[in-house]
């Protein structure tokens, strides 16, 4: 389903040949149900974000999986520390996560925590170059890993600058576009990743740590409550044309 369209969506565009796509898609399989671990080296989890969720999934692949198995989280905010001492082999259990899309974008952050041994999380390097990514390695567990963490960083920025009235929303985008190179400003990937989760991610950050400094930007709590949610509601820091 999903990996096919996806699939014939790069072999449209020239990036991959037709008979590339058809042997990536020959070396799937898919299960109902988790059986499969039993004959399992590697494991890839990337269920739902509640923490409940996940510790009961990492028990169950745990007692199916063979003793010499690692068992990897793609999540970007539960840190694997949280879930390992849901198994009985804390050392085998990291973070490896891939970035959305995960057929386009090429980095993997795999975050060696205090409970990880460094073989797993060699092993997990390895296994990344192996698929064709860049493979980035944390040695400390932090929240936002690296990526989260230096964009969060600069879109706080951002907000800021634009609470101070230095600049416009529009204006401060097209700085970063045009003088850092990236693709989107700050202000665009904030409307298109949605006004609530960059909200609500803030807020809980802000629960967490209990520093005023982590509280979210009044601009993003007033948009949040006016429900101008970004490109998914027609309207954030940007009006969106209605298709």
């Amino acid at each position: 389903g999903e990996a096919r369209t996806r699939l014939s969506r790069l072999v449209e565009k020239g990036t991959l040949g037709a008979e590339a796509a058809e042997a990536a898609l020959s070396r799937l399989s898919y299960a109902s149900d988790l059986a499969p671990a039993a004959e399992s080296d590697f494991v890839i989890e990337a269920i739902v974000e509640r923490l409940e969720d996940k510790r009961a999934l990492f028990a169950d692949l745990d007692r199916r999986c063979p003793p010499h198995a690692i068992l990897a989280t793609n999540s970007s905010s539960i840190m694997s520390s949280r879930l390992a001492d849901a198994t009985g082999r804390p050392e085998r259990v990291l973070n490896m996560h891939f970035f959305n899309p995960p057929l386009v974008m090429e980095l993997v952050e795999v975050v060696q925590g205090p409970h990880v041994a460094p073989e797993a999380a060699e092993a997990a390097v390895a296994l990344a170059r192996r698929m064709g990514k860049t493979p980035v390695l944390l040695r400390k567990e932090v929240p936002g890993f690296l990526v989260n963490r230096i964009l969060g960083a600069l879109i706080d920025e951002a907000m800021r600058l634009l609470e101070q009235g230095v600049a416009s929303h529009a204006e401060i985008d097209m700085a970063v576009k045009k003088g850092l190179r990236h693709p989107m400003g700050p202000f665009e990937l904030v409307d298109f990743n949605g006004v609530d989760v960059a909200y609500l991610t803030r807020l809980e950050r802000y629960r967490e740590t209990g520093d005023e400094r982590m509280k979210p930007p009044k601009v993003l709590e007033d948009l949040y409550r006016q429900g101008r949610l970004g490109r998914k509601a027609g309207k954030g820091f940007y009006d969106y044309p209605v298709r």
